[in-house]
């Protein structure tokens, strides 16, 4: 894991924040897939962080069968494809964060990481999407926009030419997000990410056959727009996943997450849709081999 990814385990008073480990839940009835993950940022108090191994061997327990992990910058993306390679539950993909494109913009340097990232999409039948590409507009001011964009229409002409799975970051960035994807020929499949938008985006999403992937978020007591978003998104656009070690689920939010954590969200969804919990698993379970291919 990259240690110097470590989160703080005190809050921006100083104060120190519950950092233990949430206790593993119920294991489902029906293994599913954590799609979207980043096993590489290690997170926890200091000697109780997982090692990929127990982290796999965790969400298995409780079975999370299958992991996609997720690259955001070019160490991340190479880690992500030797992973891949190293376990038979995980395969990868590989971007550029939209956050990372402005520097390396400034520093001449956007071409060519670029460049490596399609050689790494192309590099191994384990690597099974391009992202998170996309854009943020929360981080990066009015200057980084065009270069976030430039690198996110270069990310969509890979994953369209190679034929892989698009998988969308979009912060604060919901009508720029879609007027790109509107603007370009899109791959077949294409994944929002831990999906922030409101119902009338989640429609337009879903209308377009594209994935809406639910995270943390749509389980805390303030996210009323996020649950009417996912009671139009139809079962076979739904995707969970935990942006691990980010965005962990209501109860245990601000604590580390991991992929063990997937059954909590999937039973707040099914719990929110007035639908079964192994009627949700499997049609999380099969979309997540249609967006990203069985494995």
């Amino acid at each position: 894991m990259r240690a110097s990814q470590r989160r703080s385990a005190t809050d921006e008073s100083g104060r120190r924040r519950d950092r233990s480990r949430p206790p593993a839940p119920e294991p489902l009835p029906y293994p599913v897939t954590d799609t979207h993950c980043h096993l590489d940022i290690a997170d926890g108090e200091d000697g109780d962080e997982l090692t990929v191994d127990q982290a796999i061997r965790a969400a298995a327990d409780v079975n999370v069968t299958r992991i996609v992990q997720v690259g955001c910058d070019l160490p991340g993306s190479a880690w992500a494809v030797d992973a891949a390679s190293r376990y038979s539950s995980v395969v990868a993909t590989v971007a550029l964060h939209p956050n990372e494109a402005p520097g390396l913009a400034e520093q001449g340097r956007l071409d060519d990481a670029l460049a490596e990232i399609d050689r790494l999409a192309g590099s191994s039948p384990r690597v099974r999407g391009v992202g998170e590409t996309g854009l943020d507009h929360f981080r990066t001011g009015p200057d980084g926009r065009a270069a976030q964009e430039a690198s996110f229409r270069a990310h969509i002409e890979i994953a369209r030419r190679r034929g892989l799975a698009l998988v969308i970051h979009d912060r604060d960035a919901h009508d720029d997000v879609l007027r790109v994807l509107d603007d370009v020929e899109t791959p077949e499949r294409v994944v929002f990410h831990c999906f922030s938008g409101n119902e009338t985006m989640a429609r337009h999403v879903a209308e377009r056959g594209w994935f809406l992937s639910f995270a943390g978020p749509v389980t805390f007591r303030n996210a009323a727009e996020l649950r009417a978003a996912l009671a139009v998104t139809p079962l076979e656009n739904l995707l969970v996943e935990t942006d691990a070690p980010f965005l962990t689920p209501h109860p245990y939010r601000g604590r580390p997450n991991a992929s063990y954590l997937v059954p909590v969200t999937v039973r707040a969804v099914a719990e929110a849709l007035a639908v079964d919990v192994e009627v949700v698993c499997r049609a999380v379970h099969d979309n997540a081999e249609r967006a990203f291919g069985a494995w």
